[in-house]
């Protein structure tokens, strides 16, 4: 194989916004945030907003995420016409 053109893999704890579920582990994802961790030590933080821990598929629950007021906005743009 070439060398130095393999990502670096490190560990990266990707938190779901809409459940406050956090898990470890590993990505080449870069980020500016980091969170300290239940081990102690201190990872790079990705925000995500949805994860497996939170999907309608993996639940069995329906359930409306609205990122933004996205849905809100759809709803005033298309309630007048």
């Amino acid at each position: 194989m070439k060398p130095d053109i393999h990502p670096n893999y490190r560990q990266v704890v990707f938190q779901d916004l809409s459940s406050d579920f956090a898990f470890l582990t590993r990505s080449t994802i870069a980020s500016k945030e980091s969170i300290k961790w239940e081990d102690g030590n201190e990872y790079p933080l990705i925000k995500v907003d949805i994860s497996s821990h939170s999907h309608p598929f993996y639940t069995g629950k329906q359930k409306v995420v609205d990122a933004g007021g996205r849905v809100d906005k759809f709803r005033r743009r298309y309630a007048q016409k």
